[in-house]
């Protein structure tokens, strides 16, 4: 009992989740020979890669004193310009979305990763595919008009083809740092509400982010119109991952932006 209430003050302290003395209880005599710094170590592991919802799991004083309060979640909120989180919350990532491109423009690049392919302007980049050097010296990029293939002969003789792929990389890159993001966020009694990003967030990426992350929603961040404002002063970012989760967000993500679009799902 007494390492239990340890591993729930030094969780705490680091603004984690915390467990249920049930749940450490049992962490503990799986584990009885492991040190408390492995135990605390152990526990934050665990605890950032499970579903917050799932019962029993937290501290009943924990959840109630860190879930969204109704009067943000009401439908009556939709109505309301501006009004404060008057607590810490912790959130679990559902899903995310770039806003600052367009949807078809995001299945465009996801077909093209499918197709072995990489996308700059109107230039089409095929990356190697085999090992076979001679292959790949004689493999041709498909080439969009005379200007692309000026335009890849002039990154060739800069540095050859893995040239023009770091070139992609570095625009993403700038993409990136200018984008906009939207999030469904849930919290431990499983109540759902978007957030926006008001200001950059280097850590919330699509490709970086990943499904079942946590994060500490601050107290007096803003919520406009049932929408939470998220900017690095007013949310942590804890870390963790749902494996399963994530998994099936990546591999459906190509079929949800398709149907986003009104294209055909294949």
């Amino acid at each position: 009992m007494e390492t239990a209430l340890q591993i729930q003050t030094a969780l705490r302290s680091h603004s984690v989740p915390v467990p249920s003395q049930t749940w450490l209880l049992s962490l503990v005599q799986a584990q009885s020979q492991a040190t408390l710094g492995a135990l605390i170590m152990t526990a934050r592991t665990r605890i950032l890669a499970c579903d917050l919802t799932t019962p029993n799991l937290l501290d009943s004083a924990y959840l109630s004193a860190h879930t969204f309060p109704i009067q943000i979640t009401s439908p009556a909120a939709t109505n309301i310009n501006e009004i404060r989180l008057n607590r810490d919350v912790v959130v679990q990532i559902l899903d995310i979305e770039n806003l600052s491109r367009s949807r078809w423009d995001q299945v465009e690049e996801l077909e093209s990763i499918e197709r072995g392919e990489q996308t700059r302007g109107r230039q089409v980049i095929r990356l190697p595919t085999t090992n076979n050097d001679d292959e790949e010296d004689n493999q041709a990029p498909d080439l969009g008009d005379a200007s692309d293939t000026q335009q890849l002969n002039t990154q060739r003789t800069a540095g050859g083809t893995e040239g023009a792929i770091q070139a992609v990389a570095r625009e993403r890159e700038r993409q990136a740092r200018n984008a906009t993001h939207k999030l469904v966020l849930q919290d431990a009694k499983g109540k759902k509400m978007f957030g926006l990003e008001l200001k950059r967030m280097d850590r919330i990426m699509v490709g970086t982010t990943c499904m079942g992350e946590k994060l500490l929603l601050k107290t007096g961040m803003m919520v406009a119109r049932g929408v939470l404002l998220l900017e690095p002063g007013n949310c942590q970012i804890l870390g963790g991952k749902v494996e399963a989760w994530h998994k099936e967000w990546t591999e459906g993500r190509l079929a949800r932006l398709r149907e986003a679009v009104g294209a055909d799902v294949r």
